[in-house]
């Protein structure tokens, strides 16, 4: 079994599966960010995003065999998975957490407005159809409860749900 945990940067993923790895034997846990910098997986570097431009290809032949796994990034519902858990937060929630970890406003506005318009889980139903979908607002949830939803995903647990969450309004 193949888990992807993604979201907008922000959302608590990579503290979420942290806890996670705690508390659930049988599963490695690999940060996607970490394994494109080390393995240098990228094919350019976007200087105006301070960031890499990751090379999907790349990253999806490192992981080529890898089972009961799961991997978190903002670019793993890039990658051939069973299961795909969308961290969903409040925009306004997100700006702050952004901000205060050091994001320009700006770069912090924009992953608010992705996260209003759905971004990263419309792509995901794209990439992976709707019934291997979880989503998971992690707005008001402190890290464990989010852990412990990601193990219910795993588990097989919870039934699949996108578009239940909706922060269109912070549009207005």
């Amino acid at each position: 079994m193949r888990i992807a945990v993604t979201g907008t940067p922000g959302t608590g993923k990579t503290t979420a599966t942290a806890e996670l790895a705690d508390r659930f034997d049988g599963y490695d846990v690999v940060h996607l960010n970490e394994v494109i910098e080390r393995q240098s997986l990228y094919t350019d570097v976007d200087e105006e995003r301070d960031s890499v431009v990751a090379d999907l290809d790349a990253l999806a032949s490192h992981l080529r065999g890898r089972q009961d796994v799961v991997f978190e990034s903002h670019l793993a519902h890039h990658l051939p998975a069973d299961r795909v858990a969308v961290l969903r937060c409040e925009p306004t929630v997100l700006d702050r957490r952004l901000t205060a970890r050091g994001e320009t406003d700006a770069k912090a506005r924009e992953n608010a407005e992705s996260e209003a318009l759905d971004v990263i889980l419309a792509e995901a139903v794209d990439v992976h159809g709707i019934e291997s979908v979880y989503e998971i607002d992690t707005t008001d949830r402190a890290p464990d409860a989010v852990a412990r939803a990601l193990g219910e995903v795993v588990r097989g647990d919870r039934e699949p749900s996108a578009g239940e969450v909706d922060f269109v309004g912070y549009l207005a």
